[in-house]
């Protein structure tokens, strides 16, 4: 039986043409969707009232319901990996799911209802691929280990969805269904996205455990190009707290940063170029919004050291200076700025001067210190601030820094208890360095993955500690990844992330009245067609010309010089028409809009 705030954490799923039950195995009580009537409750009948003819199969988890156009879907987690244990607690990622249909049938669809259905399902489907999907039956993922110790004992044994952080509980709107009703709360199971690596270490014949957790907001989610920002309320885009955890005979220790867009209102969507100009709105109240973000950090984090590692030159200098006049302007003692301009500091590969900027940040560091409780319960400090990371993307020169100062961290925690003596340094210690490279690397890789949809660039150093030739060569790969998906692919990638989330749902609507639906495909206009077959026809004209002839007249000459001409004139039309090439969000063309079912 579950203790206090516990969640069941093994089920059979039986599914028959009336009814769906989840049975909790070992436990009294089923929960009952009906399949006509779509209620769903909690019965105390026995599993005898399962008819022989339904389908079984274990399940892990209930993820939530969803609803769409054919009605609510169950989605539910059938495969698991055991990750590791925090506090003693195991913590599991999620490795396989499945959506089901909660109505008897489809019939009642369409066939446009039903294509759009299937479009549906297939964002769900593809949110469920995600691979950094991670919860535990008993242990809150949602909180730092340091705001579990600064609530009530009563506080703690509230069901664990009530008392989980909403900004990192990625399934709350998938919830809703169940949360509504306490008798159900031991089936709501929260999942956090972003990353989670637990390692069993030893230095100097001690053991320990060293953990990194990255907890991805939930607000103002999205792919790369498509959210940027703040809003209204104070969230940003790509807003991830990460948490050092190191855990040794009892001892805890909890290092938090986090890392977040510029907290402006400014946008940078995605036109065919390789780096679209960011623009910085002129008509927004940033003032109010960048406030209010930070009333929220301070309240949750303390003292804030806004380390901002954009351009101070080119396209994003516009940024920049906007962010330092903003801090000057708000006048908040609780708020220091730290501009630190990577590529130009670190350009010619000198990534050892990164330390000027870990130097300029160390006093800060031991003033904001970090948690740390005794084995028999006794508080010996609290974490009083935090570093908030960003550069453009809060991807990959974020991750950098933010894995330096940890390891200063590390370094601290490591010799507090005594498992390395004065004079001993992390980096002389060959596996565990090497371990600490990669665990960090590998968080760039989950968050940037989820994010921009490749895997982060500058992880060699991260690896290595240097910058490598074939580091910077799987960058350009990596970069050139970037492109294609953040152009021809984040349109559905958004979609899928606001389904999930319910910024977008569907409702019920007067079918006498019937709504145009988002997912309908936009009319497209003659340069759609025109500009791209016009470029193939000259590429392949061009090509043709300057490989078949046996030698190359004034006339062939002319020939490449016109078709060369005509591969450059619709090059440039077909940029300067961009956006109209670009697979935009259908979905979040107004952000209160909702999906209806005609």
């Amino acid at each position: 039986m579950p203790s206090a705030g516990e969640v069941f954490n093994n089920y059979l799923l039986h599914i028959s043409p009336e009814k769906i039950y989840i049975e909790p195995i070992g436990e009294k009580g089923l929960l009952v969707i009906d399949r006509v009537t779509q209620e769903v409750y909690l019965s105390h009948e026995t599993n005898s009232i399962i008819p022989p003819s339904a389908s079984t199969k274990p399940i892990c988890g209930i993820i939530g319901m969803t609803k769409l156009i054919a009605g609510p879907y169950l989605i539910v987690i059938t495969k698991k990996k055991l990750i590791g244990q925090i506090n003693g607690q195991n913590v599991w990622q999620v490795t396989g799911a499945d959506i089901i249909c909660c109505t008897r049938t489809l019939l009642h669809l369409t066939e446009a209802q039903a294509a759009e259905n299937k479009t549906l399902v297939s964002m769900i489907e593809f949110m469920l691929t995600v691979p950094y999907f991670y919860f535990s039956y008993s242990y809150d993922l949602t909180h730092t280990l340091q705001r579990l110790h600064n609530t009530t004992p009563e506080y703690l044994q509230s069901p664990l969805h009530e008392r989980a952080d909403p900004r990192f509980v990625w399934n709350g709107h998938m919830l809703r269904d169940f949360s509504s009703q306490p008798e159900l709360s031991q089936f709501c199971l929260p999942l956090i996205l972003g990353f989670i690596s637990i390692n069993s270490c030893n230095l100097n014949g001690k053991t320990f455990l060293w953990t990194l957790v990255s907890r991805r907001s939930c607000h103002r989610a999205g792919t790369r190009f498509f959210m940027r920002g703040i809003d209204s309320e104070g969230q940003v885009a790509n807003f991830v707290e990460t948490e050092q955890i190191l855990e040794f005979q009892g001892d805890k220790c909890s290092f938090v940063q986090t890392r977040g867009s510029i907290p402006l209102y400014w946008s940078q969507l995605p036109n065919l170029k390789y780096k679209p100009s960011p623009r910085l709105s002129q008509v927004d109240n940033h003032a109010e919004a960048f406030a209010r973000h930070f009333d929220t950090q301070i309240f949750h984090y303390g003292r804030q050291v806004l380390i901002n590692l954009i351009d101070q030159r080119g396209a994003e200098f516009v940024l920049e200076q906007a962010y330092q006049e903003m801090v000057t302007l708000t006048s908040n003692p609780n708020i220091r700025y730290e501009a630190f301009d990577f590529h130009h500091e670190c350009r010619k590969m000198r990534w050892e001067r990164l330390n000027i900027l870990i130097d300029r940040l160390a006093h800060e560091q031991d003033e904001f210190g970090q948690f740390i409780l005794a084995r028999d319960g006794a508080l010996i400090n609290q974490q009083e601030g935090v570093f908030r990371t960003n550069c453009i993307d809060c991807l990959d020169r974020t991750n950098v820094v933010q894995s330096m100062l940890a390891r200063r961290a590390l370094q601290y925690a490591l010799e507090r208890f005594g498992i390395l003596s004065s004079g001993q340094k992390v980096e002389d210690q060959p596996a565990f360095e090497r371990l600490f490279k990669h665990v960090w690397a590998d968080n760039a890789d989950a968050i940037s993955e989820q994010y921009s949809g490749t895997k982060a660039l500058k992880t060699d150093f991260t690896r290595t500690g240097k910058r490598t030739v074939s580091g910077a060569l799987a960058d350009g790969i990596n970069s050139l990844t970037r492109y294609v998906k953040n152009n021809f692919h984040d349109g559905f990638r958004q979609d899928a992330i606001d389904l999930f989330l319910g910024n977008y749902f569907v409702e019920d609507h007067d079918k006498t009245q019937p709504a145009p639906s988002p997912l309908a495909l936009r009319q497209r206009d003659w340069k759609y067609l025109t500009f791209p077959l016009v470029l193939a026809s000259a590429i392949a004209m061009f090509f043709a010309n300057f490989f078949t002839p046996f030698e190359h007249t004034t006339f062939t000459l002319l020939c490449l010089l016109f078709w060369g001409s005509m591969i450059f004139i619709t090059a440039i039309s077909i940029l300067r028409y961009g956006p109209e090439y670009v697979d935009a969000p259908r979905l979040n063309s107004n952000r209160n809009r909702v999906l209806t079912i005609d």
